[in-house]
């Protein structure tokens, strides 16, 4: 047992874990779990209180390479076996996940802070990406090709690209880590992954897991600490072929750059600034319920949440009334909390992010229904808040908000709402609502985005492509091509001339 389990501020409801082997605080790498260099670590805490969860291992730049070391070298057994054999191994560790979904989403609600529910709903769908690669990976077949030569067979086939870096985001600590390594361990690649730094406990408890389901020493690791010192190795390390990384568009700019001299594949996960268009022949009740469940979900903190809400003017005053008393209702506070509907933001940036986004809209003539301060339950908690008749200038209209802060303006016409939807550099997801079956199919059609959700909010899971257009990324994860990315194509020709 490490020592995080002895420490006096050992936080109380962690005493709760029924396996306490999940709280782990060393990284692990070819199959150890390893301390940092020199005893160097960092303190993670639970947003919603301040207090302390674990100082947890920080691992140095030759402790990075060593990791990538034990990748390599466990690369070709790894992809030498069937992918029923790594299948297998998929598949245990998704049983396990479920087997541990209460310890599990205890430990995110601490770490992250979003409500126990929405933790519980997480690592379902993280243990969902595990299932769904275990079987796809069967399925990653060979195909023939039509030879254009005399006496000769042709065939291409995907081939594991070899070790692959996966950085993580804080802000769905579980999902992001399985999306990203579940489809590279089913192709036959091997892992080295970062999880941020503020939610590390999550990809921790989830290495544990692995390791007990089998997964063999070097293929899957978990490096903890300075980010720029572990990502920025793994982007220089030519034997990392493939980088995946959730998170903001200018990390993704910066991974990309540092990339380019290895010639890394790459896919990127970036920034979101979803528009929610709702027309006038929409129900009202439903609208605000996709608007509640588009917004507020983690907080606000979701790079799917709705950031621009556009209102057709004709229920713009029926919309707004019903919309302002379901804010002004939800319920704020600890993620352990019964009821709680929105927890604290991550990190104190957020909340003056947020602070400085309604400032800005309201000094561009926007109105504050409802909230726009601080709330007493904690620094780190913000009021759910309600703002109309913002301006397209408004910072909140044009840059991602990260927090429970809905923003509405009216439009008149299609036309017009599509051009003001598609006026950004972001083009991850956009969500309408409305009754007209031709317009759902013309919208789909003109907004540029990679994913269109109409008339409904969750959309995303194992089967489906997930990924943005213009600067919300490159690639798709989940689907059969979430595993491109973590292959080669290879040309056999085959000479058969007698």
């Amino acid at each position: 047992m490490t020592a995080i389990f002895a420490r006096a501020d050992f936080h109380d409801a962690l005493a709760s874990l029924k396996d306490r082997h999940l709280l782990r605080n060393l990284a692990y790498a070819d199959g150890r779990w390893v301390a940092g260099n020199n005893g160097k670590s960092f303190e993670v805490t639970d947003p919603a209180t301040g207090r302390s969860l674990a100082w947890v291992a920080a691992v140095d730049a030759g402790q990075v390479t060593t990791a990538i070391d034990a990748a390599s070298r466990a690369f070709p057994k790894w992809q030498g076996l069937l992918p029923q054999e790594r299948a297998k191994i998929l598949r245990k560790w998704y049983d396990l996940m479920l087997e541990h979904r209460e310890d599990l989403a205890l430990i995110m609600t601490l770490e992250q802070g979003k409500r126990l529910d929405e933790s519980r709903g997480e690592i379902d769908y993280a243990a969902s990406f595990v299932e769904w690669y275990a079987e796809e990976g069967k399925r990653l077949n060979a195909e023939s090709v039509t030879s254009h030569l005399p006496g000769a067979e042709m065939m291409v086939r995907r081939q594991a690209i070899g070790v692959a870096g996966l950085v993580t985001p804080w802000n769905f600590p579980s999902a992001m880590l399985t999306r990203k390594a579940a489809a590279a361990l089913a192709a036959g690649c091997t892992v080295v992954a970062h999880p941020s730094s503020e939610t590390p406990l999550s990809a921790l408890a989830l290495a544990e897991l692995a390791e007990r389901a089998g997964m063999p020493a070097g293929v899957f690791n978990v490096l903890t600490g300075d980010a720029a010192t572990i990502v920025g190795q793994m982007c220089r390390d030519s034997r990392v072929r493939a980088m995946s990384f959730t998170g903001s568009t200018q990390i993704g700019k910066l991974i990309a750059e540092q990339s380019a001299a290895t010639m890394k594949r790459l896919v990127m996960e970036l920034g979101g600034h979803a528009p929610l268009i709702i027309f006038d022949d929409a129900d009202v009740d439903r609208a605000v319920q996709i608007t509640i469940d588009a917004k507020f979900a983690t907080s606000g903190q979701d790079c799917l949440a709705a950031n621009r809400i556009y209102v057709q003017r004709g229920i713009i005053e029926a919309y707004t009334a019903r919309l302002a008393k379901r804010v002004a209702a939800l319920k704020i506070g600890p993620g352990l909390e019964p009821g709680i509907e929105i927890g604290p933001l991550m990190h104190e940036r957020g909340v003056v992010k947020v602070e400085e986004q309604v400032a800005d809209a309201v000094a561009h003539g926007a109105r504050l229904v409802t909230g726009g301060k601080r709330h007493a339950a904690g620094p780190l908690f913000y009021q759910p808040t309600l703002l109309t008749d913002v301006s397209d200038n408004a910072l909140i209209m044009r840059e991602e908000t990260f927090g429970p802060v809905a923003a509405i303006t009216t439009f008149d016409s299609e036309d017009e709402v599509i051009a003001r939807a598609n006026d950004t550099e972001y083009g991850l997801v956009a969500y309408v609502v409305t009754e007209n079956g031709a317009r759902q199919m013309r919208l789909g059609r003109a907004l540029d985005y990679g994913m269109v959700a109409i008339n409904r909010v969750k959309i995303t899971g194992g089967p489906i492509p997930f990924g943005g257009w213009k600067q919300s990324g490159l690639g798709r994860e989940g689907s059969r091509h979430g595993m491109e990315a973590f292959t080669e194509l290879k040309y056999i020709c085959i000479d058969t001339a007698a």
